[in-house]
């Protein structure tokens, strides 16, 4: 698995220059959705043909600026990066933490649904034991963190965190709520898509990689400068989960296939930091 690192820790061991965040990218919140859409349609026409990964200078997303080396890559030791790496307390991960729907407090509100897809390598081979984690808004697109204090209700039922371990045959499974989109503060009346986050660790906390899975026929789609800075269609399709009627269960919940794949042509997409929206 390619080397991954926290937001934080990147500046610091490339050794680029520390600049203040006010000096790249000013107040831009006010920018409406048409300048937004413009600039995306502008850098979408210049990126090059197969760009299958997030272009990095993607100025519609305004906070690339910020998430990104600016300075050449030097080599460092990879030991260090431990200094920055998750830690997940003494015990095994239980089946139970796959679903989201039975935590304290009682059953949370929103669409219940679940998720499940395989790992996979280049070759279409199962990546075993893999831990995936996820995270993500609750049903009225909020999450329980607080820096996110836009005004929609929290759901005591529910923290929106889970994890569990691929099986033999690399498959994954969650039990959740659908989430919300949000508003964020890229531009005026930014919003969005509803997302849940992925997290795949390799055999040390040193390989992590992390992406989004979507929804299909989700609106916001064309209006998302994260999603669009993915300039590759084939790429961005790839990152949008299949509603699976054999998954769906009478009266229950609804069913979502959405496979990962690590490596090869048609990887899917990893964010170039940790901690994006």
């Amino acid at each position: 698995m390619a080397h991954q690192e926290t937001t934080e820790s990147t500046d610091e061991a490339f050794g680029a220059e520390k600049v203040e965040p006010e000096a790249l990218v000013p107040d831009t919140a006010q920018d409406s959705q048409d300048t937004i859409n413009a600039e995306m349609a502008a850098q979408q026409a210049d990126s090059p043909a197969g760009l299958t990964q997030t272009r990095l200078d993607f100025t519609a997303y305004r906070s690339s600026a910020l998430r990104h080396p600016t300075k050449d890559l030097h080599l460092v030791d990879p030991e260090g990066i431990e200094l920055w790496a998750p830690v997940f307390g003494h015990r095994d991960v239980n089946p139970v933490e796959a679903d989201l729907t039975i935590q304290d407090g009682g059953e949370p509100i929103g669409e219940r649904m679940l998720v499940r897809g395989r790992v996979l390598d280049g070759d279409g081979r199962p990546v075993r034991r893999q831990l995936v984690e996820i995270w993500q808004a609750n049903a009225a697109g909020r999450y329980i963190h607080k820096r996110d204090q836009h005004p929609a209700p929290i759901d005591p039922s529910f923290t929106g965190v889970g994890r569990c371990l691929t099986d033999e045959e690399g498959w994954y499974e969650f039990t959740t709520i659908k989430p919300g989109p949000y508003p964020w503060k890229n531009h005026h009346n930014a919003w969005r898509p509803a997302h849940i986050h992925f997290s795949l660790f390799g055999t040390e906390f040193t390989q992590r990689m992390i992406t989004q899975m979507y929804f299909p026929g989700d609106p916001l789609f064309a209006l998302d400068p994260i999603y669009q800075a993915i300039t590759d269609q084939g790429a961005r399709d790839r990152l949008v989960a299949a509603y699976d009627h054999d998954l769906s269960r009478h009266e229950w919940l609804l069913g979502y296939r959405w496979d990962i794949v690590l490596t090869g042509a048609h990887r899917t997409w990893m964010e170039p930091e940790e901690g994006q929206h």
